[in-house]
């Protein structure tokens, strides 16, 4: 559970400056990983590794300056929770790390 790397970083300035952080772009991520999983088209360990890519895009975010192991984790779940299908997740703000702008 390390810091995002550079190329991380860089692809989160990549996928800013082309506008793809629109909820119907994660969506359609989700529903297409969820449909993968049940044609068995994508193993558990690459879902594993989009699931990591979107927590690193997460504390990369404007808002966070520093992020807890706790933090990582609770991220972690929330995404375990959204990838698993129909699971209530709760408002951001209820987020531990969430600050005001």
């Amino acid at each position: 559970m390390g810091q995002p790397s550079e190329k991380q970083k860089q692809l989160h300035n990549d996928v800013t400056n082309v506008g793809l952080r629109a909820q119907a772009t994660a969506v359609g991520l989700i529903q297409l990983c969820i449909e993968l999983r049940k044609s068995n088209a994508l193993s558990e360990e690459g879902l594993g590794n989009v699931k990591k890519a979107i927590a690193d895009e997460l504390l990369i975010g404007p808002y966070r300056r520093y992020c807890s192991r706790e933090q990582r984790v609770e991220i972690e779940t929330r995404i375990d929770r959204i990838f698993a299908g129909e699971q209530k997740v709760g408002p951001a703000e209820e987020l531990s790390f969430v600050t005001e702008q």
